[in-house]
This record gives C-alpha cells, structure tokens and sequence, in this order.
C-alpha cells in the first residue's frame, strides 16, 4: 500500500470513528446536547481534528442519517424479487417492522431523534431517504395500476401506511406499550398489521 492510499485509508476510518462516536452520543443524550467538543472528547482527540472532516454538528447528524437510510435500503432490496404490487408493499411493512427492531439504533436517527430538517430534500444528503419515500409512493401507484386504491391520492395514501407503520414501531421501540401486559405487546402489534392489511386490501 503506498503513503496516499494509507493517508485515504486513515482518513476514512477517523471519519468513520467520528461518526459512531458521535451516533453514541446523540443516542445517548439526545442532538441538542451535545456539542464538536463532546464528540472530540469521546475519540480523544481535539475539537479542530473534528472540524477536519465536518464543517459542524449538523453535516455529522446528516452522513449519519445518509448512512442510515442507506442500510435501510439496502434491507429493503429483497422487495425486487416480488412481482405482485400488493405483495410487494405487505412484505415493504414486514420488512420495515423487522428492520426497527433489528437496528433501533438506525430507525432511532431517522425518524424519531430531535434533529435539523434543514436540508434541502433534493439535496445528497437526503438522496438516501428520499430514495426510501419513492419506492413507498411507486409501490402504491403500481398497486393502482392493478385495481387496488381505486380513486386514491396515491401521495396521501402511502403518507398514511407510513404514519400508521410508524406509530406502532416507534410506540414499541419507545417502550409505550405498557398498558398493556407485557405477554401482549408483541401479539398487539402482530394482529394490529394484520388488520392493518385487510384494511389496506378493501380500500
């Protein structure tokens, strides 16, 4: 390996240090508190070594929710092999649950922490989940295209299988299901996306 590859190299993996020290903290103490000095202190380094490779706290927050959305994505890209729209989106919920509960500390980053929504949502550091919002909106446009959700604004609708898909994984993942005994938590949430499916087949 020579001295330019080795430099790249070192720099990806500080950068990548950065960003899991940084993803700790916002997990831990939540975005607003915690600060460049924060974060330096946690890799033990200075706070001008941070400013290296991002210009503020914000940039760090968006690689971390780009990286997110991205794994998330890449989670999703069985839903190819299905070629019936409404399969395809049932199996979309499925895998959505499966992937909160597998990586909360990703769904956690994009969709339920306190954070900057500044950025512009055409902009790269949101290509990732707009991405993600698309294939929900193509999905449902294709199920139309095959006579389900018959004179349904397919933005409004596929706004609502997400809204509904969230509440139960973030009420869950938040641990807001107390109400409810705990041997039926998991079997709520199971017949609640059953129902949720029939609902969504008799529109």
């Amino acid at each position: 390996m020579g001295v330019k590859e080795r430099k790249e190299r070192d720099r990806q993996e500080m950068r990548e240090t950065i960003l899991q020290s940084a993803h700790q903290l916002f997990v831990d103490k939540g975005f607003d508190d915690v600060s460049i000095r924060n974060i330096a202190e946690a890799i033990e380094y200075s706070p001008a070594t941070i400013y290296l490779y991002f210009k503020d706290k914000n940039e760090i927050f968006y690689a971390l929710h780009g990286e997110a959305f991205k794994r998330f994505n890449e989670f999703m890209g069985v839903l190819a092999t299905i070629k019936d729209p409404f399969k395809r989106l049932i199996k979309m919920g499925e895998l959505y649950m499966e992937f909160t509960f597998k990586f909360p500390q990703y769904y956690d980053i994009m969709f339920i922490m306190q954070a900057p929504m500044d950025c512009d949502k055409n902009s790269e550091e949101w290509k990732e989940g707009e991405s993600a919002h698309c294939q929900l909106e193509n999905v449902v446009k294709e199920c139309q295209g095959h006579n389900y959700f018959k004179n349904k604004d397919y933005k409004t609708l596929s706004f609502l299988i997400w809204s509904t898909m969230h509440g139960m994984c973030s009420l869950a993942l938040r641990d807001r299901l107390k109400i409810y005994e705990e041997a039926e938590r998991s079997k709520m949430i199971d017949k609640s996306f059953k129902m949720f499916k029939q609902i969504l087949s008799d529109l």
